[in-house]
C-alpha cells in the first residue's frame, strides 16, 4: 500500500481534482437522461421503473457533487431526490408542475456545473427552486412559479425566511425532521487512517450533520467507530461514505457503549458504576441501551439490523421500503467489469490520422504491386493482399469509434419543442425515426445547429395553432417528425411537419419585395429554394423566435460546407419536408483514380453515380 501523509490529524490528503472531468461528464449524461425521461413520463400513470430511474439520475449527481465539495449542486439534487423519493413511494402523485420544476432544476444544475468547470456565466440563484421543490414535496403548491394555480401570498415572509421555514417542512401535517444519533462501524481496514476521510466528508457537505470518533482515534483489530448526529437516512449516509470506504465495510447500529465489539475494547469509557449503562447524561436518557441485549463480539454488531433504532434515532419512523430501494451490495471480492472506456477525442483523432496515412501507404503499395509477376513474386502479392484486407478492417474499426447514434442529436429536441410550443400556444407531438443510425462525431457536432433551426422553423412557421388546425379539419395536435437513414454512402436526415406548408404565391411575392428575381414560370422546387436567400423571411411579424430572415441561408451554407445537400418539398395546407443529405464521415474517404491524358484525378466514390467502359464509337467531337 502506498504511503499516505496526514495533515492536522484529519487523514490522508487525496487530490480529487483528477476525477473532476469524469464527474462532469457523468453528471451531464445523467442530467440528459433525466430530462429525456421527464419529458417522456406519463403523468396520469407513471411507471415505477421510470420514477426509480429518474431518482437514480438525481442520486448519482448528488453523490458525486457531495464527494467533490460542490455543495450548491449537492443541495439542489438532495431536494430533488426528496421529491422524487416521495413520487416513487407513491406518497405523492406526479403533476405537470412537478415536471416543470424538475426540468428547471436540471437547467440550473447544468449552469452550476458549468461554473464549477470554469466556463463562467452568470451566478445561479437556486433559492426559488429549492423553495418550490420543498413545497411540492410537502404536498403544497409551489409559491414562486409564475401562473401557478392559486399562488399563496409571500408578503408575510422574505425569501430567506420562507426557505428557512420550508426546510422544516411547511406543509400541513408534515413531520419535522429531527436529528438522530447513530453509530457507524467501519472495517476491517488495512489502513485504519482511511476512515478519517469520513470526518472531512462531514465538513464538506452542508447539513449532513456531525461526526465524532468514539475510539479516541485508535483502531481495534482494524475497526473504527464513530458517532453521527444527522437528519439523513441510513441509505444516504452509507451512499456518501461509500466514496471513501467500500459498502461491505460499513455498518450502522444504534449508539452503544465501548467500541460495540467487546466489553474491554480499547477506548471504552471508564465508569465508576459498572451497572450504569446510560449515556452519562442522566438516567432514562433517550437512546439508553438498557433494553438492548449486551453484545460481546463484532459479529453480533454486524448481525443487528440498522432498522433497530433507539428513540432518538427514530424521530421519524423508518420506512421499510427505504432499505428495499437501496441497491444490493455485492459479495466481497466480486467485481464488475466496465463495459465502456472514456478516451479523449484528441487520442481518437490522432489514431484516425495515423490510420489514414496507413491506408494511403497501403494503397500505394498495392498499386505498385500490380505490375509484379505472380509466378515470381507470389509471396509478395499474397502479403499485399493480406495487408489490404487488414488495413481495411482496421480502418472500419477506427471509424466505428467515432460513429455515434443520431439519438445524441435527437434527444435535445423534445425539451426545446416542449418549451417552444408552450410559448407559442401550440400542441406538438415530436416523433423520431432511425435514432440508431450512426454518423461521424465531427459531423454530428456541425449538423446540430442547422437541425435545431429547421425544427424550430417547423414549430414556429409550419404547425398551426390548435384553433386553426381544428378549423381545417386537422387534429389540434401537430406532428413534427425527425428521421435519419443510410442511403448508399450518405446519411439522409428529414425534418417533416403536417402544418400549413409553403405558399408558392406568398414566396414569390416576398421575393419580389426583396428585389429577388422570381418569375411566374419558376418551378415549385425553385420557388421553395427562395427561402434560402439571405434575409428572406415569410413571417409577417418579427418576434424573439424568428422573422428576421437570418437562419435558413446559414443552414444551407453550413450543410454545403460539410459536402452535403438540402432539398425542400412542400404541399400547401398539408405540410413541408426538408431533406438533408450528408456524407457519413469527413475523416477518410475512398476515391476513384481517373486518368485524362497525362493527368490523374481522384474522384470521391460517394460522388460517383455510374462508371462504365467508354467505346470508341461512343465518342462524339
Amino acid at each position: 500500500m502506498a504511503d499516505s501523509s496526514t495533515e492536522n490529524g484529519t487523514g490522508s490528503e487525496i487530490d480529487l481534482t483528477q476525477f473532476y472531468q469524469v464527474f462532469f461528464e457523468e453528471a451531464g449524461e445523467n442530467l440528459d437522461r433525466m430530462e429525456q425521461q421527464l419529458l417522456e413520463i406519463n403523468i396520469e400513470s407513471a411507471d415505477d421503473e421510470e420514477l426509480n430511474s429518474i431518482f437514480r439520475c438525481a442520486h448519482s449527481v448528488k453523490g458525486g457533487a457531495a464527494t467533490f465539495g460542490f455543495n450548491d449542486v449537492a443541495e439542489l439534487t438532495h431536494q430533488m431526490e426528496s421529491l422524487l423519493d416521495k413520487l416513487r413511494r407513491h406518497e405523492l402523485r406526479p403533476s405537470p408542475l412537478m415536471v416543470d420544476v424538475l426540468l428547471q432544476s436540471g437547467d440550473a444544475l447544468r449552469a452550476l456545473l458549468a461554473r464549477h468547470q470554469g466556463f463562467g456565466g452568470d451566478e445561479v440563484d437556486t433559492t426559488e427552486l429549492l423553495f418550490n421543490i420543498r413545497a411540492l414535496a410537502s404536498g403544497e403548491k409551489p409559491i414562486l412559479i409564475p401562473n401557478a394555480d392559486q399562488p399563496k401570498p409571500v408578503e408575510q415572509h422574505s425569501l430567506s425566511e420562507s426557505s428557512s421555514q420550508s426546510s422544516e417542512n411547511l406543509g400541513h401535517g408534515a413531520k419535522r425532521l429531527t436529528a438522530r444519533q447513530v453509530e457507524l462501524c467501519v472495517g476491517p481496514l488495512d489502513n485504519p487512517e482511511q476512515a478519517d476521510n469520513l470526518i472531512e466528508l462531514f465538513k464538506e457537505i452542508i447539513d449532513l450533520g456531525t461526526i465524532e470518533p468514539l475510539d479516541g482515534g485508535k483502531a481495534a483489530e482494524g475497526m473504527r467507530r464513530f458517532k453521527i448526529t444527522t437528519t439523513s437516512s441510513d441509505d444516504d449516509l452509507l451512499d456518501l461514505c461509500t466514496f471513501h470506504v467500500s459498502r461491505e465495510q460499513l455498518k450502522l447500529v444504534p449508539v452503544s457503549r465501548g467500541f460495540g465489539f467487546y466489553e474491554e475494547a480499547p477506548g471504552a469509557p471508564e465508569r465508576e458504576d459498572p451497572n450504569d449503562i446510560g449515556y452519562g447524561f442522566f438516567d432514562d436518557a433517550p437512546g439508553s441501551p438498557g433494553t438492548l441485549p449486551a453484545r460481546a463480539s463484532g459479529q453480533e454488531v454486524a448481525a443487528q439490523s440498522t432498522e433497530e433504532q433507539s428513540p432518538i434515532v427514530a424521530a421519524e419512523p423508518a420506512k421499510a421500503s427505504a432499505s428495499k430501494a437501496s441497491p444490493k451490495t455485492e459479495k466481497p471480492g466480486a467485481t464488475t467489469e466496465a463495459s465502456t472506456l472514456r478516451v479523449s477525442v484528441e487520442k481518437v483523432d490522432q489514431l484516425l490520422n495515423l490510420v489514414g496515412e496507413l491506408v494511403i501507404t497501403q494503397a500505394m503499395l498495392s498499386q505498385n504491386g500490380e505490375g509484379l509477376d505472380p509466378k515470381v513474386h507470389q509471396q509478395m502479392i499474397s502479403g499485399l493482399a493480406d495487408l489490404m484486407r487488414n488495413t481495411r478492417d482496421l480502418q472500419e474499426s477506427v471509424m466505428a469509434i467515432r460513429m455515434i447514434p443520431m439519438s445524441m442529436v435527437f434527444n435535445r429536441f423534445p425539451r426545446m419543442l416542449r418549451d417552444l410550443a408552450a410559448k407559442l400556444g401550440k400542441k406538438v407531438d415530436f416523433v423520431t425515426i432511425g435514432e440508431a443510425t450512426e454518423l461521424d462525431k465531427g459531423l454530428v457536432e456541425k449538423i446540430t445547429d442547422p437541425l435545431t433551426h429547421l425544427v424550430r422553423n417547423s414549430c414556429d412557421h409550419g404547425i398551426e395553432t390548435p384553433a386553426e388546425r381544428v378549423a381545417k379539419g386537422k387534429p389540434e395536435q401537430g406532428v413534427i417528425t425527425l428521421a435519419a437513414s443510410h442511403q448508399g454512402g450518405s446519411i439522409v436526415i428529414e425534418v417533416r411537419d403536417d402544418g400549413r406548408g409553403l405558399s408558392r404565391e406568398k414566396l414569390i411575392r416576398k421575393a419580389r419585395e426583396k428585389g429577388i428575381d422570381a418569375p411566374d414560370s419558376m418551378t415549385d422546387a425553385e420557388a421553395w429554394n427562395l427561402i434560402f436567400a439571405p434575409g428572406f423571411s415569410t413571417a409577417d411579424v418579427v418576434t424573439d423566435i424568428s422573422g428576421r430572415g437570418v437562419g435558413m441561408d446559414v443552414v444551407k451554407k453550413n450543410i454545403l460546407s460539410l459536402g452535403g445537400t438540402v432539398d425542400i418539398d412542400s404541399a400547401e395546407g398539408y405540410g413541408m419536408r426538408v431533406n438533408v443529405r450528408l456524407p457519413l464521415t469527413l475523416a477518410i474517404m475512398d476515391g476513384m483514380s481517373v486518368g485524362v491524358g497525362e493527368e490523374v484525378y481522384i474522384l470521391p466514390l460517394s460522388s460517383v453515380v455510374e462508371s462504365f467502359q467508354v467505346q470508341p464509337e461512343m465518342i462524339r467531337t
